[in-house]
């Protein structure tokens, strides 16, 4: 009889503690802070991202703060620490959101041509004598190179995999100089002769070309990678399942429903969107597969490393990702 009562009142805890916890998760949905990636100048991306984050806020009934950090970390460990409850990210950071911020994918951006992709880009000044990759890598030892954030897709995982791992170039050291910047900063910096190539997005070169078209008529692409998946919208997995409802039917329907469609259309394409695509974590596949191949490729070249090592970490690497491939 006493084992029952105290079985009876271990379960009303229980459930008492899991509607506290509940009534609490509700409580901190009272505001969303959205992080916004530092692809550009947080000036401009005030500037496009502010109206739709107001109509955010409006249709939830919650105060929605952009949050903008000095570079991608500052927005992954934001939202790692409770800081930031959502965000607009590439693929790679989005990665390390979901595996280090208890982040989860929700939807993605869709373009205005309707395609649901992107490009990393290298460009030259329009008057360098630089025509392709092989002139970039024949010449890196004395040429000044602009790279991306280090959790950039775009900006650095994807060049570094296409164009520096495999051709067993080591970014860091292969040029003259290196430098890191976000898209828009190495753009100019091409067109200002501050550097002889960068890399960067080609959405950031199309809103740089409508925004600033004489600056853009001096930069010229010489290498255009594979297309990436476009960017994911990113939540907290521990928000309130009536705030995710609410932030979902927002960005799917934004833009092509409702009274204010038009003007909400007119807005994406200042962020060279179209609208908005349901989503979820197994779009960061080829991502993690990217990162993996490359990893892959260090090791291949790796001479310090034994035979049982490189086989043993090979192995590895090849397990992850047959589970990627069955995934």
């Amino acid at each position: 009889m006493f084992k029952k009562l105290i079985s009876t009142v271990t379960m009303a805890f229980a459930v008492l503690a899991a509607g506290t916890s509940a009534v609490h998760a509700q409580e901190a949905d009272k505001v969303i802070n959205f992080g916004i990636i530092s692809t550009e100048s947080s000036k401009n991306l005030k500037q496009d991202w502010q109206p739709i984050l107001d109509e955010l806020s409006k249709k939830i009934g919650m105060k929605v703060n952009g949050f903008f950090a000095s570079d991608y970390a500052g927005i992954i460990e934001g939202m790692r620490f409770g800081k930031v409850q959502m965000a607009w990210f590439g693929n790679k950071s989005a990665m390390e959101a979901v595996d280090r911020a208890s982040g989860e994918v929700f939807a993605r951006v869709v373009n205005p041509d309707g395609s649901e992709g992107y490009y990393s880009l290298v460009g030259v000044n329009q008057d360098s004598p630089l025509k392709s990759v092989d002139d970039l890598i024949k010449n890196a030892k004395t040429l000044n190179f602009g790279i991306g954030d280090p959790n950039s897709t775009s900006g650095f995982l994807v060049p570094s995999y296409y164009i520096f791992a495999k051709n067993n170039l080591d970014s860091k050291t292969a040029f003259k100089t290196i430098r890191s910047a976000n898209h828009e900063s190495n753009i100019l910096a091409v067109a200002n002769k501050q550097v002889d190539a960068a890399v960067f997005a080609s959405d950031t070169m199309d809103r740089i070309t409508a925004r600033l078209p004489e600056t853009a008529s001096k930069v010229r692409v010489i290498w255009k990678s594979p297309l990436i998946a476009s960017d994911p919208l990113v939540w907290r997995k521990d928000l309130a399942p009536a705030t995710k409802t609410k932030i979902k039917d927002f960005f799917l329907s934004y833009g092509k429903t409702g009274p204010n469609a038009a003007q909400e259309k007119a807005q994406l394409e200042k962020l060279q969107f179209s609208g908005f695509k349901d989503s979820n974590d197994a779009q960061l596949t080829p991502v993690r597969q990217l990162e993996l191949f490359k990893d892959k490729t260090k090791i291949e070249a790796d001479a310090t490393l034994n035979a049982d090592e490189k086989k043993a970490k090979l192995d590895d690497i090849n397990r992850k990702l047959s589970a990627l491939a069955k995934a």
